[in-house]
């Protein structure tokens, strides 16, 4: 089971402070990352989106659902855009898992012009420990879990 973390946050510096905590994080073991990136929205409106590079490992599958997911949640554009047939039934299988529209409002709302979010996907994590170590940077969480399945499912439709 992997879940989707999604921590808002009102400027991009507390925002850049906490994906740097997360790294440190998941090399102190405390969170195993399988996906991590941070958003700034610039005042215009632009995304820009930072990832640590190799910090996160594992299977084409894995790095295809990552990817499918991020891009799904932070850089596709809002409801009501013309989706494709193969991009629909992904989106189908999102609602399924709790990853609905409502949710991906919720993050687009979070990045609003001038905010930030970090994106966290995770395979285990230290529950009490990750908490504790973001609590001084605040932010509005946001969070789902895909089992096992879902994940599989996805990340079929992602790289079919």
């Amino acid at each position: 089971m992997s879940d989707l973390i999604i921590i808002g946050y009102d400027d991009h510096d507390t925002a850049k402070k906490a994906f740097e905590r997360v790294i440190e994080l998941h090399n102190d073991h405390v969170v195993d990352c399988t996906g991590l990136a941070v958003v700034t929205v610039d005042d215009d409106g632009k995304s820009h989106v930072d990832t640590p590079g190799k910090l996160v490992s594992g299977s084409a599958a894995s790095g295809a659902l990552w990817g499918g997911l991020f891009g799904l949640l932070v850089l596709a554009p809002a409801a009501g855009a013309v989706i494709g047939g193969a991009m629909g039934a992904v989106i189908g299988r999102l609602s399924k898992s709790g990853i609905n529209e409502s949710f991906r409002q919720r993050v687009h709302g979070m990045l609003a012009p001038g905010k930030a979010a970090v994106v966290v996907m995770s395979s285990r994590r230290t529950e009490d420990k990750f908490a504790e170590s973001m609590r001084p940077f605040g932010g509005e969480v946001l969070q789902t879990s895909l089992s096992h399945e879902q994940e599989k499912e996805l990340a079929e439709e992602l790289t079919a």
